[in-house]
């Protein structure tokens, strides 16, 4: 996959069901945050959209792409870096891939 490590603009993510970072929005529900999602081409659960499992066995979560700000690929497997990167927090959509600079 591509270069990890910076947002990219949602439009641009892969819907080929490969697993990505996303942003989630804040919402009155809490800040936001990162997830682990892939794009989902519809089963007997719903249709199509970016989906998520959660820890718990057959817990799938689905968000509305307007829930979603913007996207980076998986980092690379490295043992000393297991967290998830920092939510991006900018304000303007412009800002991602460097194109606010």
């Amino acid at each position: 996959m591509e270069e990890s490590g910076r947002w990219r603009h949602m439009r641009s993510a892969p819907r080929d069901g490969s697993r990505i970072l996303v942003t989630i929005r804040p919402s009155e529900q809490g800040p936001g945050a990162v997830d682990l999602v892939y794009w989902s081409r519809g089963d007997r659960f719903g249709g199509e959209a970016w989906r998520s499992s959660d820890s718990v066995p057959g817990r799938i979560i689905q968000y509305a792409e307007p829930e979603l700000k913007c996207w980076m690929p998986m980092p690379a497997a490295n043992v000393d870096q297991l967290a998830f990167p920092s939510a991006w927090e900018g304000k303007d959509e412009e800002e991602l891939d460097g194109s606010g600079i």
